[in-house]
Parts: C-alpha cells; sequence; structure tokens
C-alpha cells in the first residue's frame, strides 16, 4: 500500500500567502497542511509516499529528507486540471490512497487494512459545485454528480485497490492519448466508468477533514480550532 498526495495547484484564491509558498505547505493547526498528511500516513505504516509537485516545486525539496517521499514534477501544472498530475503517476495508482494536498485532515481516519475501493466522505451542507455521492443501502457508490444542495461528498481522499485502480489506468490513458482532456479532473475517469467499479463510501465526521481552498476556508478551519482550544482550556 502507498499513497500520492497531489500538490501541483497554485492555489490562486489563497494569495497573497501562496505567492511563495505552495497551496498544500501553508500551515493549518501549526503544521503545513500536507506535512500532516504525511505524518498520518507514516502513523498507518504508509511509507510509500509519492507527492506530485508543480507550482513552487522546489518549496517541496526538504520533504525528501525529512519524511523519504518520492517527489514527481509536473511542468504543466498551469496548463491542466489534475488529470495530467494523475497520468504522472499511473502505475502507483493500483493499492493506493489519493489524496488533494490542500486537504487539512483534523483527524486521522486512514485505514491501513481497507480492502475495497473507498471514497471517504463526511456529510456537508450550504456548499456550492461540490461533487456529491450517490450510494446505496450497502454503501456502495453508484454515482456521482455535481450539485448545490446538501449530502455527502468528495472529501479529496480516496483509496483505490488493484482492481479497479487498474481500470482507472486504462480509462486514464485513453483520455491523455485523445488529446481531449483539458477540461477533465482525474474524478471524470472515476464518475464517468463507475459501473466498471466497485467502490464504497466511508463515512467520516463531517470536522474530520476541511478543503482548503481560499482564504474564507482557511480563517473559517483557524476559527474551529481556536474554538476546540478555547473550549479544552475550559475543561
Amino acid at each position: 500500500m502507498r499513497a500520492i498526495l497531489l500538490a501541483a495547484g497554485m492555489g490562486t484564491r489563497l494569495r497573497p500567502l501562496t505567492l511563495d509558498t505552495p497551496k498544500s505547505l501553508v500551515k493549518v493547526n501549526k503544521k503545513p497542511m500536507l506535512e500532516t498528511q504525511i505524518e498520518f500516513l507514516r502513523e498507518k505504516g504508509i511509507n510509500e509516499i509519492i507527492v506530485v509537485t508543480g507550482y513552487l516545486s522546489e518549496k517541496f525539496e526538504y520533504l525528501k529528507d525529512k519524511y523519504g517521499v518520492k517527489l514527481v514534477h509536473n511542468d504543466k501544472y498551469d496548463i491542466y486540471n489534475n488529470i495530467y498530475t494523475m497520468s504522472l503517476v499511473k502505475e502507483y495508482l493500483p493499492d493506493s490512497y489519493v489524496i488533494d494536498a490542500d486537504v487539512y485532515l483534523h483527524n486521522n481516519f486512514i485505514d491501513e487494512n481497507i480492502d475495497k475501493s473507498t471514497y471517504f466522505s463526511g456529510y456537508k451542507e450550504g456548499f456550492k459545485d461540490e461533487w456529491i455521492l450517490e450510494f446505496d443501502a450497502e454503501n456502495k457508490v453508484h454515482g456521482i454528480r455535481v450539485g448545490n444542495e446538501k449530502g455527502y461528498i468528495l472529501c479529496g481522499v480516496s483509496y483505490w485497490n488493484e482492481q479497479d485502480g487498474k481500470i482507472i489506468v486504462e480509462r486514464l490513458e485513453e483520455a491523455i492519448n485523445s488529446d481531449d482532456f483539458e477540461n477533465l479532473y482525474w474524478d471524470d475517469i472515476v464518475k464517468d466508468n463507475i459501473d466498471m467499479l466497485d467502490i464504497r463510501i466511508k463515512k467520516i465526521s463531517s470536522d474530520d477533514c476541511f478543503e482548503i481552498d481560499s482564504l474564507e476556508d482557511l480563517n473559517k478551519v483557524n476559527e474551529y480550532i481556536l474554538s476546540l482550544d478555547y473550549e479544552d482550556r475550559k475543561a
């Protein structure tokens, strides 16, 4: 088992913080988000970690010595969506976690004994244009749609077993070779081939992880952490 951390994006909505710091290295709870992810993975015995960089790639070099991660550079980070980023590391996908590096993991829900392909998902409300999971009573995912309501959404953390990983790699290669992928995300490959895959949803708490996509998101999470600290001091 390994992990792929997607950290190529520019994080324009987090400027000015991201003018000289990659989005995934912005600190939340006094630590870069990416370092928290790496440490949680290592806590669960997942030590083969591939970080795909792009914007300000030189800022990630210290992670090789500190954690022993492998760095893969996407030199087209400012041209394509993350489908191209994933195509650069597709050989690692079977039996791998995939984590968006702009996700702050507040609790370590990584499952080292997992065997089914799984989307980890928290119930969210008041969102806009998020990817909503549709699933049955056995938690088997049968659809993904984009919506503006409430529900269990893609939270940027998933696991892909050998069988499903190989199917996704084949479809990913087809998309890249078609030269018609500029507007696709790698999750589109899953969405468009979901009938061929055996995916489960693992429900997590809504405050187990947070996507940090803007300064507003960052401020909300920092306020949440401060409120927890205040409650701890009161206790």
